[in-house]
């Protein structure tokens, strides 16, 4: 955008400075500066309580920089006019990232100065406003010039500041503060009254550009830090190196009798303190993580306490003589040191403790008590440390229910004369059931052995600690029905099925609850058990699926390459909680998803300039899946998180051995409307170390091979990702810290399939735009029947009348062409990986009752039971009709992905095919080629393979658009 933008800096006030001219007060002047240009405000003499109201303006280089840049505000004590130089009174660093677009509303925040360096004492606030003006017909920016033509003329011109390449590179740190406020005015005082703002209001779009996805270029792999630079990067390239200062407390001993009871530490560094759990045992073995950015003093303390308040012993370290660890290196050895008593003597008491200066890249990092974490309860710091969560194999658990013989009626049903039992087979595991269909017996011989002959399908996981119970059952009436017989069956004692080979059945006898209990009867029933190996287990939906093995491992194919993804920063965060004394805050986090492995990042408590820069990798056995990333906010309190936005990332849009930087825009439906949350900025590369075996994986079955054999009805797809989910959600559930159903629910996409107006349409604008290729392609070819252009009608006639004397050259030419079209498109290629696309999405501009009836419970809840109903069974239809359209859509954005670039893999192999067709086409006569094709087409049956053919792997491996959908 070059210099179209200026970022204009209002000083307003500062409260309760200190004092530096040795007679109680201080004439302070602030000072700005932004991308090697400095600017600064009028001296208010004698006041600790100055109010400015001066507004900076600074020239924006490159807007897509902004947030890479930070501003600098320093206040400083002027007493030039008695002598030379001036006092520091404090500072504040602000991340450039969340300022106001031109247009957006500012307001006013307040800033806590900080210190320059560990040992000087600063206090007091400043309130800033900060926002982006037009350079042209800009309101905001003739305002801002306004207010400072008097100070511009107060104070002499500043040359701009020489700022190295490197320092203007470094990413700005996170700010004390970064919560909106909104202020009242001044009162006499000067102090200004800043209110906690209440969530804002829903925004607005304002241009393409805010939905869109920017590029970066952070400093990864801790650039600037050269001393582990080599040692670390290797493993850790795709985030920025933070320092962290490490203590770990193991165990106490000789103590002596002044901890009879429950022994506790306390690691305190400056304002920072952090306390083990008690332990009567005296031993703790827990790890503290101090930010860099949060050291404030040149010790750190280590004091032993029984309960509270009793002092035992202390221990302290100076941080100039703490080492440093980088990894590989082994984790530090820790030691016993002596306690200093009361007096400072060193007694008996000893600890055992280890202390480093380290990065998120040690092994203590993810398990440790971090500094930003000290407003939250002991009992909920194990919900805000990163994790790994590996998802359980899923298994189908097919029943097949065939036949029952010697069923006795029972008391309820032989009661009821002249009827004829109506008899099904209920099978249930945990809270799931399924039933059979009522067995036809009025026209059976012998009323007493029904046959049914259904299968019916469940999920089940790893490890099978299950029982599969099945009823007969005798329907008496609506609702009520009478239990003949059951029988209950360990899951782990069922078979396994690779093949398409059919399950050995097996006659159960059946059992009969009754008032002395459980009675054996003679009744059996005849049901074909199997655990199906062979199936992939769909939990998520497949133009989303980020993992199509199926559960045999002897099925898998080796891993094709390494995933690697850093989650490093969000943000613009939007406030999603309210907190007293705090009001509009937020506590982030991050999940991804990819196959079984499921991770997520630490929370960042009270932030909206979150900073994780966490690394994780997964193993690829499939190019053209889907990695998802859901930014989420932990309630703290049990009460479930609340989704923020989500990404979605399809692995074979990217090139490989490429790290991808970009700033991915999280937007979310809320009942207002569209909504930006934020920005999440990632770091992803794939690698593949044998790139013959990545193209080859384009040729085979996108599911295993049972998919094909046996493949399974639409209806039963359904109904076993709704029961996968439900598994997925529960295990996840019980592990420590849990991963609560709702975020497990938001990233598999639960209830993306019912009916929605704005999915409907958007699904029916990508039809049309996939029709209008072979529409344009109709009226140019009209066009040139109708000789509308003469001189392209005579060469496209000459063209054709050349085909038919030289019939050999059409399909050379054919292919010719297309190859030369998907070259051509290759200058226009996609640079960067897709992303979620709001207009597409026809999310934009989306009415009120349709979004309502988007974000309506299911059944609803809108009206009467009636209406409800047919509500729902007409969501329920029109959702199935709405998939229908969406495969249609994919089918032809496929097809517009040959020539695309967008998988530039399956482009260049299409490419490939076209020249070597052309080649063959143009050596074989055209009749020969004719004839085979005949005769491949209409060979006998014996000589062909149920599974697609390869042509049909390769395209329906190919990207759609539909990753850019919400």
């Amino acid at each position: 955008m070059g210099n179209s933008e200026k970022l204009i800096v209002e000083v307003v006030a500062a409260h309760n400075l200190m004092p530096k001219d040795g007679h109680g007060s201080s004439s302070p002047l602030v000072e700005v500066q932004f991308e090697g240009q400095k600017r600064r405000t009028a001296a208010i003499p004698k006041n600790l309580n100055p109010v400015w109201n001066e507004c900076l303006v600074f020239s924006i280089s490159d807007t897509g920089d902004l947030p890479y840049r930070s501003i600098d505000v320093a206040v400083y004590n002027d007493h030039s006019s008695a002598t030379a130089g001036r006092n520091f009174l404090g500072k504040v660093r602000i991340p450039a990232a969340g300022v106001p677009a031109p247009g957006e509303h500012a307001f006013p925040q307040l800033f806590p100065l900080e210190k320059r360096s560990l040992f000087s004492h600063i206090r007091g606030e400043i309130s800033l406003k900060i926002y982006r003006a037009s350079a042209i017909g800009g309101r905001g920016l003739q305002l801002a010039k306004s207010k400072s033509n008097l100070s511009q003329e107060k104070q002499p011109p500043v040359a701009p500041m020489e700022v190295s390449p490197t320092r203007s590179a470094m990413k700005p740190a996170e700010p004390v503060s970064s919560r909106p406020s909104a202020e009242t005015p001044l009162p006499e005082s000067g102090k200004p009254n800043v209110l906690a703002a209440a969530p804002p209001q829903m925004q607005t779009h304002n241009g393409e550009e805010d939905f869109a996805l920017k590029e970066t270029r952070p400093r990864l792999g801790g650039e600037g830090f050269s001393s582990d630079r080599d040692r670390t990067s290797r493993t850790y390239d795709l985030v920025e190196q933070m320092r962290y200062l490490y203590v770990r407390v193991v165990r106490a001993r000789e103590l002596g009798t002044a901890a009879a009871g429950e022994t506790r530490v306390e690691v305190k560094l400056g304002n920072y303190r952090g306390v083990t759990r008690p332990s009567a045992a005296q031993h703790w073995d827990q790890s503290f993580a101090f930010s860099s950015d949060t050291i404030q003093s040149s010790t750190v303390e280590i004091i032993v306490k029984e309960r509270v308040d009793d002092f035992i012993g202390r221990l302290g370290f100076d941080l100039s003589e703490v080492p440093r660890r980088v990894p590989p290196d082994s984790t530090l050895a820790p030691q016993w040191y002596r306690l200093d008593d009361r007096n400072g003597v060193k007694g008996k008491a000893e600890i055992m403790v280890s202390v480093w200066f380290g990065t998120q890249a040690d092994e203590a990092f993810s398990e440790s008590w971090h500094s930003r974490a000290t407003g939250v309860n002991s009992d909920m710091l194990g919900s805000i440390k990163s994790k790994v969560y590996v998802a359980p194999k899923l298994w189908y658990l097919r029943v097949s229910v065939i036949e029952a013989q010697d069923l006795l009626p029972g008391e309820k049903g032989a009661a009821l004369l002249g009827r004829f039992p109506e008899l099904s087979v209920k099978a249930q595991i945990g809270n799931h059931v399924l039933r059979t269909p009522t067995a036809a017996v009025m026209q059976s011989r012998n009323p007493s052995s029904p046959f049914w002959n259904e299968d019916l399908l469940f999920v089940v996981a790893e490890p099978f600690d299950e029982h599969l119970l099945v009823t007969v059952e005798d329907r008496l009436g609506h609702g009520h029905s009478e239990p003949l017989g059951r029988v209950v069956i360990p899951i782990s004692a069922v078979e396994r099925r690779l093949n398409e080979q059919p399950a050995v059945s097996r006659w159960f006898g059946l059992e009969r609850l009754t008032v002395q209990g459980v009675a054996r009867l003679v009744s059996r029933v005849h049901l074909g058990l199997c655990l199906e190996g062979g199936y992939h287990v769909l939990d998520e939906m497949t133009m989303y699926s980020s993992d199509l093995r199926p559960p045999a491992k002897q099925l898998w194919m080796p891993h094709i390459g390494v995933l690697e993804l850093g989650i490093l920063c969000a943000t613009g965060l939007v406030p999603a909680k309210l907190r007293e004394a705090k009001g509009g805050t937020t506590d982030a986090y991050c999940v991804a998803k990819y196959g079984q492995k499921w991770i997520r990042t630490r929370t960042v408590i009270d932030s909206f300039s979150p900073k994780w820069n966490e690394q994780y990798t997964w193993e690829v056995f499939d190019p053209c899946t889907v990695i998802t990333i859901g930014v989420f906010d932990n309630s703290l309190n049990g009460s479930g998180d609340v989704r923020i936005g989500k990404v979605r990332i399809r692995l074979s849009t990217l090139q490989t051995d490429r790290v991808y930087s970009h700033m991915y825009p999280l937007l979310t439906l809320h009942t207002a409307g569209l909504k930006k949350m934020g920005d999440l900025h990632l770091a992803i590369r794939f690698s593949c170390a044998n790139a013959g075996n990545m193209l080859q994986s384009y040729m085979r079955p996108l599911l295993p091979k049972m998919h094909y054999l046996e493949p399974l009805l639409v209806r039963q797809v359904e109904n076993l990702r709704y029961q996968a989910t439900n598994v997925v959600a529960a295990r996840l559930g019980r592990a420590e810290p849990p991963l609560g159903r709702e975020v497990v629910e938001c990233m598999l996409d639960h209830g993306s399939h019912l009916w929605s107006m704005r999915k409907s349409r958007a699904n029916f604008f990508r039809l049309v735009a996939v029709l209008s290729t072979p529409i344009a392609v109709g009226r140019w070819a009209d066009s040139i029947r109708s000789w509308k252009r003469p001189v392209i009608s005579a060469l496209i006639s000459s063209a054709v009348l050349m085909f038919v004397i030289f019939p050999g050259m059409i399909l050379p030419a054919v292919f010719c062409g297309i190859a030369m079209a998907g070259l051509w498109n290759y200058r226009s290629r996609p640079k960067n990986p897709p992303h979620m696309d709001a207009r597409m999405s026809s999310a934009e501009a989306i009415y009120g009752d349709e979004l309502d009836e988007e974000l309506d419970s299911f059944p609803t809840s809108r009206s009467a039971e009636v209406v409800r109903m047919r509500y729902d069974r007409l969501r329920s239809v029109a959702g199935r009709v709405q998939t229908v359209v969406g495969d249609l859509g994919t089918q032809g954005e496929r097809a517009q992905a040959l020539l695309s670039w967008r998988d530039q893999r399956a482009t260049f192999l299409f490419v490939l095919f076209c020249i070597a067709a052309a080649v063959v086409f143009y050596v074989v006569p055209v009749r020969a080629v004719a004839a085979g094709l005949v005769v491949y087409v209409l060979r006998p049956p014996r000589f062909r393979s149920r599974l697609p053919s390869p042509l049909m792997n390769f395209f329906r491996r190919l990207p759609a658009k539909a990753d850019c959908l919400l």
